[in-house]
């Protein structure tokens, strides 16, 4: 067996070059369904956030819309299709991807702004751009960001996870360096024996990179996460491969993604909201409300449009799916949009 602590172990079955699970010409949505796959009123709801984000800036002369970890550019496709003409004049959109671009563009309505020439014009690049003004906006990112996990040995020393790539298989490893102790300490305190610890850092400073990439805007963060009080209380790293959740072996077959800690991501001293899904995409208006059975009669047609897209919307914002996930929203030098702005719990952040 060949022993690796999982951080590195997930960084080559993710994205080795030669082989990477990320860099497979099916892209994610081969595998597994995100919110941008459920429905195109995910993406309807980030364009409303897209204008109102503009608007709260005072529309200015370049408006960016990034993508980070953008698949195979669905949402990017998806905001496009939502957006009036007039906004196009002054929008630059980034696809922030590791794997190559499309060699075909992602499905999408031809409404709004979706056509062929606008897609070529996305700036498809592996790194966050920097000094950028608009909204920057990260679906499903940070689960994916290779994190190293922890346990309190019988010796009561918290130790490194080690993993075999070919099976999976685990064993205790040398004790943690200073900076994960001081993490842990701080975010995620493990005691006793057993007790486990999924090292946040790499998350934190990757996210911290992606806000520093805002001159003015909102960065929004949207995960299965957690918070202090509400840790997991067992590992949360898991795979998924061909729509099915499978053993998390690090060997490139599969996805291998754990929940994040969406309060040691954020940034401190920024105007900060924690919020789920379910209540974020309510204030954007999507809603699983029935519509009024008087509609049937009406406008039969319009009544089972309405009634599919409240059945999405549903799926959308159901609690115990991805309406639970997490939504982390951070304003730089801005005011906080009208949308978000009436939910409640915007704080500033301390350092």
């Amino acid at each position: 067996m060949t022993w690796m602590r999982w951080a590195p172990a997930t960084e080559r079955a993710l994205y080795d070059p030669d082989g990477g699970f990320y860099r497979r010409p099916e892209g994610p949505a081969g595998h597994f369904r995100t919110s941008v796959h459920a429905s195109p009123l995910f993406a309807r709801a980030v364009a409303r956030l897209l204008l109102e984000v503009d608007e709260a800036l005072g529309r200015p002369e370049e408006l960016a819309f990034v993508d980070v970890g953008a698949g195979r550019g669905e949402l990017v496709a998806g905001v496009l299709a939502e957006l009036p003409e007039p906004v196009g004049e002054r929008l630059r959109v980034w696809a922030v991807e590791l794997a190559a671009r499309p060699d075909a563009p992602p499905a999408a309505p031809s409404t709004g702004l979706w056509t062929e020439r606008s897609w070529a014009a996305v700036d498809w690049t592996a790194r966050v751009p920097r000094g950028v003004t608009g909204l920057l906006f990260a679906n499903e990112w940070l689960d994916n960001v290779p994190l190293d996990t922890g346990e309190v040995g019988e010796d009561g020393r918290l130790r490194y996870l080690e993993v075999d790539p070919a099976t999976g298989e685990e064993r205790l490893g040398g004790p943690v360096d200073a900076a994960d102790a001081d993490w842990a300490a701080r975010w995620w305190p493990a005691e006793r024996p057993g007790d486990f610890v999924e090292f946040g850092a790499p998350r934190d400073a990757a996210w911290a990179r992606a806000v520093a990439g805002l001159e003015r805007g909102l960065a929004v963060a949207v995960d299965y996460g957690h918070t202090a009080g509400r840790r997991p209380p067992f590992p949360t790293r898991t795979g998924f491969r061909a729509g099915r959740e499978v053993p998390p072996v690090p060997d490139g077959s599969c996805d291998v993604t754990a929940h994040v800690a969406l309060d040691a991501v954020a940034v401190p001293g920024v105007h900060s909201l924690w919020t789920t899904q379910r209540e974020a995409l309510r204030a954007l208006g999507v809603s699983g409300a029935r519509p009024p059975l008087a509609l049937a009669s009406s406008d039969p047609v319009g009544y089972l449009r309405a009634l599919g897209g409240a059945g999405e919307g549903a799926e959308l914002t159901d609690p115990a799916g991805l309406g639970g996930f997490g939504w982390l929203s951070q304003a730089v030098r801005m005011p906080v949009p009208p949308g978000l702005g009436a939910l409640p719990g915007w704080q500033t952040l301390t350092p």
